[in-house]
């Protein structure tokens, strides 16, 4: 067994993030820090975002809608993963409207960083009666 070739294997496994990893930092700075500049880092420029209330394909209008939520940090309930996908099913506790979702987030990493989001939750709360 050569060393040198086991540490540079070493090293390049601990450069390269997983899917999993990937996408748990991007929401602990979305949701928890509430930073901005970390949060767009994880996001291609082009990423597909759709939730039964809005659909983005560009990472700057994506995040600014998502800021402006003001989401709090996601009570997450169980993490899947199988290669660059991952999904995650939370209960989130919004303010406006006041309510408890269950959702599920389903992304997808490419090179390194997020290409696609999917968020599934009943919209009810969102929608006026009436309308």
């Amino acid at each position: 067994m050569n060393p040198k070739s086991n540490d540079a294997n070493n090293k390049k496994t601990e450069s390269a993030k997983s899917a999993k990893e990937i996408v748990m930092e991007y929401l602990e700075a979305l949701t928890e820090r509430r930073d901005f500049e970390s949060a767009r880092s994880y996001l291609k420029d082009n990423i597909s975002y759709w939730s039964p209330l809005n659909s983005f394909d560009n990472a700057e209008a994506y995040l600014k809608y998502n800021f402006s939520l003001h989401l709090p940090k996601l009570d997450i309930k169980k993490t899947f993963s199988d290669g660059d996908d991952v999904c995650l099913l939370y209960e989130i506790t919004l303010t406006k409207p006041p309510a408890t979702l269950f959702a599920s987030l389903w992304a997808h990493v490419d090179g390194g960083k997020i290409s696609s989001i999917r968020v599934l939750f009943d919209p009810r709360p969102f929608v006026q009666p009436g309308r």
